[in-house]
């Protein structure tokens, strides 16, 4: 690969640098106070590797953006977490976060890498990749051991190779349905259980949240991702294949002071909707069953109306941070007309 010294970022880079430093600002934050709270010393250690990942990739980050004279992204501080909060979740939802946070991280991070060239980026997404695994790993590890990990269902396949015959493997609406293939499955049961980490996620920021308005954005949330785990629940349970539980245990009854700022629970809740989509977006286009498609379709379209909204209401409260952007030359042209 060429010297970093010659070659300036592509966009790509640039872009992906960003959304990675700031969620591992966001992330680092969250896991700063879990680690306040943490009793389970099973967890506890998953839970250190994740915030030294962090705050390593923010340190990494932050020497790249040094080092082409680039603005570091302002993100999170401990004025976003208040640490004497009473806790708020219990220990296996910080372990199930953990759970999420590496396969997150291996999906952003396998994207990032392809949209690499420069030598020192390319590293930082494919030591990250690694390093997500090994999180990954560990989360599951201890959540295996002690039975809070939802494996995803058995199911019994023919025993020999068989060819799609007729276009009705494409329908669902109307006439007889075929099975679920297992990567139709997989997807949905992997998205109620996203959702499912979701709601007990926005249930927790509900009863702490100070601005009314962010709270009711956030009930609408919760009853959004309840009808989304509804429907797909729905669709295994019309085939006889097992739904994943609910999550509602993980969050406590007894708090009500916010150990995170209304800023950041807004950040996190945009972030969840933007994989939202780009996890339904991905059963699109590996389920070939019109019906599923169609789900995914429309239920795409409701949580990019809520991440609208969602905008709004940060960039109203002046906690949106730029992202970097192509500079405006209508603008550059306006401001040299009036220097002159």
């Amino acid at each position: 690969m060429e010297k970093d010294k010659q070659v300036n970022l592509t966009a790509s880079e640039l872009s992906q640098i960003w959304g990675a430093y700031m969620n591992a600002s966001v992330t680092s934050t969250v896991l700063a106070y879990f680690l306040e709270k943490v009793e389970d010393e099973d967890i506890k250690p998953v839970l250190q590797d994740a915030q030294s990942l962090s705050l390593s990739q923010m340190e990494k980050l932050t020497t790249i953006f040094k080092k082409e004279n680039k603005p570091i992204p302002f993100g999170f501080t401990d004025d976003d977490v208040n640490f004497d909060a009473p806790r708020l979740y219990s220990d296996n939802y910080f372990l199930q976060y953990v759970l999420q946070m590496g396969k997150l991280g291996l999906f952003s991070f396998s994207g990032s890498v392809t949209m690499s060239t420069r030598e020192d980026v390319y590293s930082f997404f494919s030591e990250g990749l690694r390093e997500y695994n090994e999180i990954h790993q560990k989360a599951m590890t201890v959540a295996l051991s002690k039975g809070v990990y939802t494996r995803p269902p058995v199911i019994p396949t023919p025993n020999k190779v068989d060819f799609v015959k007729k276009q009705g493997f494409l329908t669902g609406w109307f006439g007889e349905r075929r099975p679920l293939t297992a990567i139709e499955i997989a997807n949905l049961h992997d998205n109620i259980q996203r959702n499912s980490l979701g709601i007990a996620t926005l249930t927790g920021f509900s009863q702490v949240v100070k601005s009314k308005e962010v709270k009711d954005f956030i009930i609408r949330g919760i009853e959004i991702a309840k009808k989304h785990v509804n429907v797909f629940s729905s669709i295994l349970k019309d085939h006889d294949v097992p739904t994943p539980s609910g999550s509602d245990a993980m969050v406590t009854d007894s708090a009500t002071i916010a150990p995170f700022s209304d800023k950041l629970m807004m950040y996190h809740v945009t972030e969840m909707i933007t994989l939202g989509i780009s996890f339904y977006s991905m059963g699109i286009t590996t389920n070939v069953r019109r019906d599923l498609a169609t789900h995914y379709t429309r239920l795409s379209g409701e949580i990019a109306l809520y991440s609208e909204d969602g905008s709004n209401i940060m960039i109203d409260n002046g906690w949106v941070e730029e992202p970097p952007r192509m500079v405006d030359r209508d603008e550059l042209v306006k401001n040299n007309t009036r220097e002159e």
